[in-house]
């Protein structure tokens, strides 16, 4: 059985790889990462905002971390303005999905929530 596969190459990038191959040889044909900005945060400064906001979904006060107040605390204690859009990818970076957890509220009960799982089977 015979697959076709109707692929297109533009002539700039055959280019490119013949002169990378000869260039470099097989090596020059390895996928190189792509370069792009630079993260405007420090490493310490991304390791503080990485605890500021762990301690903050820890927090039993209650209330919930949005992006909006991350993009301020960066602004207020780093100095650093970051697009609304960038704080997403920015929580990305630091292993965090963009929808944080709620924080536990003051109240909450554990005896309350055992009692209703149990009568609510």
């Amino acid at each position: 059985m015979e697959i076709a596969l109707n692929l297109k190459v533009s002539r700039r990038s055959v280019n490119t790889w013949v002169s990378n191959y000869l260039s470099d040889g097989v090596a020059g044909l390895e996928a190189k990462k792509a370069l792009g900005r630079t993260c405007p945060l420090s490493i310490k400064q991304r390791e503080r905002l990485f605890d500021y906001i762990d301690q903050h979904s820890r927090s039993s006060k209650g209330g919930r971390l949005t992006g909006e107040a991350i993009r301020l605390y960066i602004a207020n204690e780093f100095q650093v303005n970051y697009h609304p859009n960038a704080i997403y990818k920015l929580l990305h970076l630091l292993c965090f999905s963009w929808i944080t957890s709620r924080s536990k509220h003051p109240k909450q009960s554990q005896a309350v929530q055992d009692e209703f799982k149990k009568n609510a089977n």
